[in-house]
């Protein structure tokens, strides 16, 4: 959908918290390929990001009287839905989650990643481009999954949705200094898992990944 305006957003969820559910599926319309796309980063599975999606939604709908006007909707509901991704992924996956934050508090310039270059939701320009930006973007995602989960929350939200270390604190619960490690050591680990497949790239991409 297209940009949807401030005023209008607002009005929106001011009816959707007096119980306008009609107001709510507007905002779900203009928010749904975002979330989902989101939640697909992280699961990497379409299916299971789809119903996670529409749990978000509801999750949403339920606790829409909490959310408060002047803050930032979407980083709200992308709050909510890396919530229900990552207890879908707790309830799934049994083993201990790997995670190294308290180790070391490193820090990269916003936006500055290898990540946030190769995403891309752009159309291409011709059959052979379309192919090509599939399978890199397929790459992405099975490095996505190699991450840990905390740092794949983190990065996604920072270098796919563009969230500042700020909003992602306040989204994870975190501190500022655990977000940067967790974006630093996720940054590393997928610069890692690329390079070691860089065969795979198309040849275009493949010079992101080579090491100084």
């Amino acid at each position: 959908m297209g940009e949807l305006l401030r005023e209008d957003e607002a009005l929106l969820i001011s009816r959707s918290q007096s119980g306008d559910v009609n107001a709510f599926n507007q905002l779900v319309l203009h928010y749904q390929q975002t979330i989902y796309n989101m939640i697909l980063r992280m699961l990497g599975d379409r299916d299971t990001a789809a119903d996670v999606a529409q749990d978000t939604f509801i999750a949403a709908f339920r606790a829409i009287q909490s959310f408060r006007g002047g803050s930032s909707f979407r980083a709200w509901l992308l709050r909510i839905a890396s919530n229900q991704a990552c207890d879908h992924w707790r309830r799934t996956h049994r083993h201990p989650i790997d995670s190294l934050d308290s180790a070391m508090d490193e820090d990269e310039p916003h936006g500055g990643s290898l990540l946030s270059t190769l995403v891309t939701t752009d159309q291409a320009v011709n059959p052979e481009e379309f192919l090509l930006n599939q399978e890199l973007q397929e790459l992405i995602q099975k490095g996505l999954q190699e991450l840990p989960l905390d740092q794949r929350v983190a990065v996604v939200l920072c270098d796919v949705q563009g969230l500042t270390y700020e909003e992602i604190a306040t989204n994870t619960q975190t501190s500022l200094g655990t977000v940067r490690s967790r974006i630093a050591r996720g940054r590393a680990r997928l610069r890692d898992y690329l390079y070691r497949h860089r065969e795979l790239l198309p040849r275009s991409y493949r010079l992101l990944t080579d090491r100084e």
